[in-house]
């Protein structure tokens, strides 16, 4: 019988609160995997056996017996083998993935014929962003009869423990070249080279924040039919993010080329905890609505990216594992009702800040606010 849940990394930072959240509800059905044994086990008694333990390196072979009376695999770590996840749709089983990287999601959507064959239901796009982010667009564009541009802008707390993967991946991309379509043409930017300003909820304020190369604006042109999207960083500590700007501006981040000055910085990020663990993603849409120019905002707050990439992660989970969905490979906002899945994270603490709506008149002089 397939009932098992393989949460591949699950014994991580985030993996944990995956593995912990769907053991409570699963007790004995769901398996952090990993290449250390020993910690899987550890986890595992701490968990007071709800969460098994096993052994696994998902490189290197076809590992088709792994999946054995599996019914889901959840991916949380770094760079995973695409025979791997090939085979885990082949064979019928459902894949959920926190990746935030195109280049990477871009593969499994290449996947598209082995997801239907096998019969197999592939989720990408799942964590805060993309993610949350994801969702908060598709809200936005309910609202609209006609999308012209989308801003998604994320500040993230310095103050929590992040995964050495998010960490990794946010240093190694401080530097990236990536495109984007603006205007309904691809065009190539840099990560921390252009800016725009936003204003947070919560008390958090206005903030100025950089281009990075989050997925989540590569996806939305494409699942949502956006003509133009971009996606802008900042942290709650506004030193540090200017501090990342200037890096790029002086050429200082050329040296990220080099592999010890990527794992310095990784370790640097991880060892030094200053600020709070509040983040913020907010989402600008500018359309149309009833024949006028209109921008939307939405917003969502919370505490731990890590924490609310987990909970993201195991409530698609769930999902999959107790309700019947389409085969073929999606990102998150295709496959569920945004409002209200996102509603279903705020007893975890986020907090959902709905849709403003300011009709532009169309002869500038003036704006009507709902």
């Amino acid at each position: 019988m397939n009932d098992k849940l393989l949460i591949v990394g699950g014994y991580g930072q985030v993996g944990r609160i995956i593995s912990t959240m769907l053991g409570e509800k699963f007790p004995g059905r769901v398996i952090a995997a990993g290449r250390n044994y020993h910690e899987a086990k550890a986890f595992s008694a701490a968990t007071g056996g709800k969460v098994l333990p096993m052994a696994l390196d998902i490189h290197g072979s076809d590992n088709v017996e792994l999946l054995q009376g599996v019914k889901i695999v959840v991916m949380c770590v770094e760079r995973p083998d695409a025979k791997f996840v090939e085979n885990c749709l082949r064979w019928g089983v459902h894949y959920v993935d926190i990746s935030a990287s195109y280049e990477w999601l871009s593969q499994i959507e290449s996947m598209q014929d082995s997801a239907k064959e096998g019969g197999a239901t592939a989720v990408l796009s799942v964590g805060l962003a993309p993610g949350l982010t994801n969702l908060l667009a598709g809200y936005n564009k309910m609202l609209l009869d006609e999308i012209r541009h989308l801003d998604i802008f994320i500040m993230l707390g310095l103050g929590e423990v992040h995964a050495e993967a998010a960490v990794r991946w946010t240093v190694e991309n401080a530097n990236s070249a990536f495109t984007i379509h603006d205007g309904g043409r691809v065009k190539q930017v840099q990560s921390f080279e252009d800016s725009k300003e936003t204003v947070f909820p919560e008390g958090i304020g206005r903030r100025r924040a950089f281009r990075f190369n989050f997925s989540d604006q590569q996806v939305v042109v494409k699942t949502l039919d956006i003509g133009s999207a971009s996606t802008w960083l900042c942290f709650d500590s506004a030193l540090t993010t200017w501090s990342f700007a200037l890096g790029k501006k002086t050429g200082l981040f050329q040296l990220l080329c080099f592999k010890t000055a990527r794992e310095f910085l990784v370790r640097v990020f991880r060892a030094v905890h200053f600020g709070s663990d509040q983040f913020a993603i907010r989402v600008d849409m500018q359309g149309v609505a009833d024949g006028q120019d209109t921008r939307l905002t939405s917003a969502i707050t919370g505490r731990n990216e890590g924490y609310a990439t987990g909970i993201v992660a195991a409530e698609v989970a769930e999902l999959l594992y107790t309700s019947p969905y389409p085969a073929g490979v999606f990102h998150i906002e295709q496959l569920f009702e945004p409002a209200d899945f996102i509603a279903k994270m705020e007893p975890y603490g986020l907090r959902f800040i709905p849709s403003m709506t300011v009709h532009i008149d169309a002869s500038n002089t003036g704006v009507r606010h709902h």
